[in-house]
């Protein structure tokens, strides 16, 4: 009896048997190009942010870099020098897309010291940005 039960199951199974064939349906191709085009949409929008925060890092460091050489400029200036007289100033001739402006304060924060507040700005992307520097310059006797 159990081989003719062993027939029974055989014959069952062989009638739900899958044929074993070779490559891809039409939707499983589908689906993979569907797969493949949600990862390359998120590379992309994952590349232009990289770009934009490559061109906020560039434009940081070159008004770091102008700041850093204006305010070098101004403390290599005679104590007297106009440029240094208290109030407010701007740059004549800043590069592109940049304003350069400081302002000193005399006796500030001893006598015979003068405070100097530079900044730059610029407009990109969005709302102005700036970079500030503070230096005090003694007065060399």
């Amino acid at each position: 009896m159990i081989p003719k039960l062993m027939h029974i199951k055989h014959n069952l199974t062989k009638g739900l048997k899958i044929k074993n064939d070779q490559g891809f349906t039409l939707i499983e191709a589908a689906i993979a190009i569907c797969i493949l085009s949600v990862g390359l949409l998120a590379l992309a929008s994952m590349q232009v942010a990289c770009m934009n925060g490559n061109a906020f890092a560039s434009d940081v460091t070159e008004a770091t870099t102008l700041a850093a050489d204006h305010l070098e400029k101004l403390i290599a200036l005679p104590y007297t020098h106009s440029d240094l007289a208290a109030g407010n100033h701007t740059a004549p001739n800043p590069p592109g897309g940049y304003s350069i402006a400081w302002s000193v304060t005399d006796n500030s924060p001893l006598n015979d010291t003068k405070t100097i507040n530079l900044t730059v700005a610029w407009q990109a992307h969005g709302p102005q940005k700036n970079i500030s520097m503070r230096r005090i310059v003694p007065r060399i006797l």
